[in-house]
């Protein structure tokens, strides 16, 4: 019974791995309902300050900031947002994966490339494929805070600022419901005129500037640049609770069907053994 009690302690591990699959899909259903909190209660923010962002812009046509100017640099910058820990499905392989075609597109067009790591396992894919990584942040928890992702940010928005990046994109995987989530790269710089869209129902206001148009046109553009990418961060934290729930339930399920396969083979062998011992037994006293 060697391969019996070898079948037994296969049953056993993949027991006590669906315990743990279990326990962590509980876990992340916990966490994800907390993420998709967080990201709903961001969501009003960002187009609050978006509409604000676009009447100024309307409201003073004299004066373009630099974040909606283009320029000629042969740069291009990347805002690459992953997850810290794996067990996610295919999570950030899907949202690398799109990097790495946009890196493609880029390198053709005879432009470089460099990048902000928010998360681990982007900062770790960024070094493999050679990309030039200025800044990153890890470890952020489950809460997202603003004064931890200005700093890493602000490395390339200063580079753009000053003519050495030719444009910002921000990669990350968008929230669309627990089922489903999409890799996202949006151009973060220059400012378009569409994500600059005040919405048709609200009222343009003419509006009384202190101290002056420009410093609060600049001081808005980049509190909206800095929205933007928290947004993302929120969005990126609930697909991953979302994608790690799913994935955690496909493996416990899975863990399922394979001790039902083990237990069958068991039996089997079992059945076979004792079979194989009764003809013993009945050969030897036939022969006596």
């Amino acid at each position: 019974m060697a391969a019996g009690k070898e079948i037994r302690g296969k049953i056993k591990s993949v027991e006590n791995t669906r315990k743990i699959t279990k326990a962590m899909e509980m876990v992340a259903a916990s966490k994800m309902r907390k993420a998709q909190e967080r990201m709903r209660a961001a969501r009003p923010y960002s187009d609050k300050i978006r509409n604000i962002t676009a009447n100024l812009s309307q409201a003073n046509p004299e004066y373009t900031h630099v974040f909606m100017e283009s320029n000629d640099a042969k740069t291009t910058g990347f805002i690459v947002v992953t997850t810290d820990k794996g067990l996610c499905g295919g999570l950030n392989t899907n949202v690398l994966r799109a990097v790495t075609a946009k890196l493609k597109d880029l390198q053709a067009a005879g432009l470089d490339a460099q990048a902000v790591a928010i998360g681990n396992k982007g900062l770790g894919f960024l070094n493999r494929v050679g990309v030039k990584v200025v800044s990153h942040v890890t470890q952020l928890g489950d809460k997202p805070h603003l004064e931890k992702l200005i700093g890493p940010v602000k490395v390339l928005l200063d580079a753009y600022s000053e003519g050495k990046v030719k444009a910002v994109y921000l990669c990350y995987t968008k929230f669309i419901n627990t089922m489903k989530q999409e890799s996202v790269i949006e151009q973060l710089l220059p400012l378009t005129a569409d994500r600059l869209q005040a919405d048709k129902e609200q009222h343009g206001w003419d509006y009384l500037y202190e101290p002056d148009p420009q410093s609060v046109i600049d001081d808005l553009l980049v509190r909206y640049v800095e929205a933007l990418v928290l947004q993302a961060v929120a969005e990126n934290m609930a697909s991953e609770q979302s994608a790690r729930m799913v994935a955690m339930k496909s493996a416990t399920d899975n863990a399922g069907s394979v001790i039902g396969e083990l237990k069958l083979i068991y039996n089997k062998t079992r059945q076979a053994a004792i079979t194989k011992e009764l003809s013993e037994i009945v050969a030897g006293a036939a022969a006596v």
